[in-house]
């Protein structure tokens, strides 16, 4: 059987998108997005996003996010941009669209050529909504982190998916492959956790590395740096209320940190290619 796909990227953060609004997510899908996600012996992504119809009253699609390793994601802040793309360039050009996903509904305004803004919610940094064990209630702000043989000081923050941020000197030099799996699999993250390491280099710019639960380092994460800007606003590091510029290693994100830790988030979206797969 064919499968048409887009392949779409917001900094570098590619995914497969598949239309099923009529269809519905294919029954195999972890499977699936397993074999298509293999770099050089498949299409190659960080995994396949299904756009689904909605569930919300008013909502223009439902977004579900299948990871490389299979399993299912609440939220992508890249991913959300270029369903918002894809919906624009097939037949729904509107200036706003509201897309549910499992963190709730998200309403994405187009800002220019391939260019949207995310109202990403509210963040909290409480060991509940992450879930998070062994650390008390929280806030989770800027504590001590046994990480095998090493010792973190760490942010948890959850921005409808759970993140830990770290800040390090020189975010370049570190190797995520053998640092990352010793926080995604932590005893204190049940559900596992994202993981964001950054260099500050002033109050309004950041370099950002990301070791994804269920993916590896990917070169951008949309909730990861909405996390990672919520935390150094809680550290007092980044200003409230200010575009803070954060780069990673696939391209630029803009967040902003508004009243009520309601988050913005300001990125690009692009199509890389439309096919068909044999599955």
């Amino acid at each position: 059987m064919k499968l048409s796909f887009t392949k779409m990227q917001g900094c570098a953060n590619d995914y497969i998108y598949l239309d099923c609004r009529t269809s519905g997510v294919p029954e195999d899908i972890a499977a699936l997005s397993q074999r298509l996600s293999r770099r050089h012996f498949s299409i190659g992504a960080d995994g396949i996003i299904c756009i689904c119809a909605p569930v919300t009253a008013g909502a223009d699609a439902m977004m579900r996010i299948f990871n490389a390793d299979g399993s299912e994601g609440k939220m992508c802040g890249n991913g959300i941009r270029c369903v918002a793309e894809w919906l624009y360039t097939h037949g729904m050009a509107k200036p706003k669209l509201a897309i549910d996903t499992l963190s709730g509904l998200k309403t994405v305004a187009r800002m220019g050529e391939g260019l949207w803004q995310v109202e990403m919610g509210t963040y909290t940094a409480m060991a509940a909504a992450l879930p998070a064990v062994n650390m008390g209630e929280g806030p989770l702000v800027d504590l001590p982190l046994q990480v095998e043989e090493n010792l973190w000081r760490v942010t948890c923050i959850s921005v409808g998916n759970p993140h830990c941020v770290t800040i390090v000197p020189d975010v370049d030099s570190l190797k995520l492959e053998q640092i990352g799996p010793g926080f995604e699999h932590h005893e204190n993250f049940p559900e596992r956790i994202n993981t964001e390491f950054v260099q500050v280099v002033d109050a309004t710019h950041l370099k950002m590395r990301v070791w994804e639960r269920g993916s590896g380092e990917t070169w951008a994460c949309g909730t990861g740096t909405c996390a990672t800007v919520a935390a150094l606003t809680e550290l007092g590091i980044c200003p409230a209320g200010e575009d803070v510029h954060v780069q990673l290693r696939g391209g630029e994100l803009t967040i902003r940190v508004l009243p009520g830790k309601q988050l913005l988030m300001t990125g690009a979206a692009e199509t890389v290619c439309e096919g068909t797969t044999e599955v």
